[in-house]
């Protein structure tokens, strides 16, 4: 018999930045030993939340979110169908329109990727000391 997978997340925009956060606490919590540095879960929720905020304003309200634990690493990636890759930008000090997610991110972050998919739209990941 053949399977097939949908994923639901881009078919109606249902999840929110909130339901990335309770994702990722629930991941970080689970993790087998290794445990994580100080302030590195804080560090991977923050990341999460601005990842999937950029994905839900940039990449037409959907996402997807993958956590994957590494020995030494926590990875974050986040796909969107946006093709535009994130991008420096002067923050705002107003707060009208942002400028500082990707900033921080790759502040926060050991290295960023992004990676355009041949299906269309990207995925953005971060890597970050376990």
């Amino acid at each position: 018999m053949n399977t097939m997978r949908v994923d639901a997340t881009f078919v109606r925009p249902t999840a929110t930045v909130a339901d990335a956060r309770e994702k990722a606490r629930s991941f970080l919590e689970a993790l087998p030993e290794p445990a994580l540095a100080a302030g590195a879960a804080d560090t991977v929720i923050l990341i999460v939340s601005e990842l999937v905020t950029n994905a839900l304003r940039h990449g037409a309200g959907t996402y997807a979110l993958r956590l994957t634990a590494h020995p030494d690493l926590i990875e974050v990636a986040v796909d969107d169908p946006s093709p535009k890759p994130p991008r420096m930008r002067t923050p705002d000090l107003t707060g009208a329109t942002g400028g500082f997610g990707w900033r921080m991110v790759t502040h926060l972050a050991r290295t960023t990727a992004v990676i355009h998919r041949p299906t269309g739209g990207k995925t953005v990941s971060a890597f970050l000391a376990r």
